[in-house]
């Protein structure tokens, strides 16, 4: 980017007469990311459903009919692969809209109009949440074809399920910003992303593990949000709840400065 672009951009947020928030802008910066998966459909929505009904049928002809009720095993891994569709999705949606808009050269189109850093990170990470919570909606929907999806603790499904779609969209922001081209964007879903799902108990209960790994799990923030999750829809957990809603809110707002600080540093969008 050229260096009066570059200034300009800097120098933004102390020129313009929006007040504290450019509400236009934001909702036209969230209505672009919800219109880019929105048109793609098959692949941003029904694709995720059509995993997770291939995962439960999978599951269910391997698995339950060995267990004493499988109807219980059915409720119990439904909202693991509901969660499971989040974490792909609001991930896959951040980051690849700016890993797109960088190899196109149209990220100047985002930084160029009167948004502030606040008000971009508010606009990438509300796109991609809002497609993380409609993939969990439909996963639902078309899960329940297999087990009732009736929450016991409804504040513990928001609390989770919204919890997890900013947290992924916060992380597609920032690998999507590092990223210099999309190998390195399947790296970060193919090494970090999937072998932390996989291993915090989407598919089993944790006490089946050594109890060395199941010290280390604890660690592992997708276990807290998927056994919070869980806890919404069954009214049990294999961890302290209360621990996972203070231990995802504190990452939440640590997400949230790194991306912030990010964009007002520029690294590798504007230069």
């Amino acid at each position: 980017m050229s260096a009066p672009l570059h200034n300009s951009v800097r120098s933004r947020p102390a020129d313009r007469q929006f007040g504290l928030v450019n509400w236009m802008g934001l909702a036209t910066l969230y209505k672009k990311e919800c219109k880019r998966f929105l048109r793609i459909f098959p692949q941003t929505l029904l694709a995720p459903i059509i995993s997770n009904l291939l995962y439960m049928t999978v599951f269910v002809l391997a698995f339950a009919a060995l267990r004493d009720n499988p109807k219980e095993f059915m409720a119990f891994l439904a909202p693991g692969l509901v969660m499971l569709g989040i974490l792909n999705n609001a991930a896959g949606n951040s980051s690849s809209s700016i890993m797109t808009a960088k190899m196109m050269g149209s990220i100047t189109d985002v930084l160029m109009p009167p948004l502030s850093y606040f008000e971009l990170a508010l606009g990438w990470i509300g796109g991609a949440a809002t497609r993380g919570v409609l993939v969990a909606l439909a996963t639902g929907a078309a899960l329940s074809i297999f087990t009732p999806m009736v929450p016991m603790h409804l504040w513990a499904v928001l609390f989770f399920g919204v919890s997890a779609s900013v947290m992924m969209a916060m992380i597609g922001v920032l690998s999507g910003i590092w990223a210099e081209k999309f190998d390195q964007l399947a790296v970060v879903n193919q090494f970090i992303i999937l072998p932390l799902s996989f291993l915090s108990g989407t598919f089993y209960k944790i006490d089946v593990l050594p109890e060395s790994f199941q010290t280390l799990i604890l660690f592992n923030p997708l276990f807290y949000l998927i056994d919070g999750f869980r806890y919404g829809f069954l009214g049990e957990s294999d961890g302290n709840v209360m621990i996972g809603v203070a231990f995802i809110t504190g990452l939440n707002i640590v997400l949230f400065i790194a991306v912030m600080l990010v964009l007002r540093a520029g690294w590798r969008i504007k230069s």
